[in-house]
């Protein structure tokens, strides 16, 4: 099902000033809404079996889901357990953190309206108001998909946003990003949208909202120590959630059958002092195997992510 400004929109900003209004009483909660903070990355080899093979979409093939992995500001597009598709994104700043944990995505809404939150970001003239499409004050852009809990996924303002903390607890997302993974969700579902409908979303400012007739899973982990293809990734604790330890790594090298008793701390914690700012750092379990622990790279995080989605090739294994 899907409707647009001329049927249905009175009805939906009704019901969206009712229900944004009582998130923002329970904002508070909103914004602390923290789950499964230990559940390692879907791009993790202790999930993948240590390959992550790469197709191209196919409409129709509904097993779909999102990931997101904050740390690395990376949103993947799976379909079939397959890796189609990975968008490098912006989350929420550490005072507004994005929550962690499952989610289900039942709507996408093009050219949404604004009501801004009783939240302590927003000037209080502003609270409650409903702030249109078309005004220059609506930080929404063309596409917002709600998560639930007042969190959203939605346009950046540019690729200023990419890896970095930018918004009240959302992800935002490049609007040409948006647009390709709207049309693999319609086209994953077989729903009844069509191209002149999308076309009118993209050229006006009339609200268009989008109804899944099954629920996509997101999942959003804050994992900053993955072993992803038999690489280790140290992303920066952008949350400082106190999650980059010697304890942690020590885990996690061990989970993936490295005998970690041999590197000393001082060795680790030079290993985690890598990852800095916006850098990641990248070393082999080969070369963690044979001893070399300091000779990996430190890469911006967002580089890495494009150059890895630049040089896919499809329906080859990694």
């Amino acid at each position: 099902m899907n409707f647009t400004t001329s049927k249905h929109l009175q009805i939906f900003r009704l019901l969206t000033f009712i229900w944004l209004n009582l998130f923002a009483f329970g904002s508070v909660f909103g914004q602390s809404y923290i789950l499964d903070i230990a559940r390692d990355s879907a791009r993790s080899d202790t999930r993948t079996g240590g390959v992550i093979e790469k197709t191209d979409f196919k409409a129709g093939g509904s097993d779909v889901k999102l990931s997101v992995n904050v740390p690395a500001f990376q949103m993947t597009f799976w379909q079939g357990g397959k890796e189609v598709k990975n968008y490098p994104v912006g989350v929420g700043l550490k005072e507004y953190p994005i929550f962690v944990g499952i989610r289900n995505i039942k709507h996408i809404i093009w050219n949404p309206i604004w009501i801004p939150p009783a939240s302590d970001w927003v000037a209080p003239a502003l609270q409650g108001q409903i702030i249109e499409p078309t005004d220059p004050r609506n930080p929404l852009g063309k596409i917002k998909i709600p998560l639930g809990y007042g969190y959203l996924i939605h346009q950046a303002k540019g690729t200023q946003d990419l890896g970095n903390l930018v918004s009240h607890g959302c992800v935002r997302v490049l609007q040409n990003d948006l647009y390709d993974l709207n049309e693999k969700i319609v086209s994953a579902f077989l729903l009844d949208v069509s191209n002149d409908e999308i076309s009118n979303a993209k050229r006006t400012k009339e609200t268009f909202v989008i109804e899944l007739e099954n629920e996509l899973p997101i999942e959003v982990t804050y994992d900053t120590l993955v072993v992803e293809a038999g690489n280790l990734h140290i992303y920066p604790d952008v949350y400082g959630y106190n999650k980059n330890t010697v304890e942690n790594l020590r885990r996690e090298l061990k989970a993936n059958g490295i005998d970690e008793t041999k590197i000393s701390d001082a060795i680790l914690e030079k290993m985690l002092a890598r990852a800095l700012n916006k850098s990641q750092y990248i070393i082999s379990l080969k070369q963690i195997r044979d001893g070399i622990y300091l000779d990996g790279k430190t890469v911006s995080v967002i580089e890495q992510n494009a150059k890895s989605n630049k040089g896919k090739r499809r329906g080859k294994k990694r």
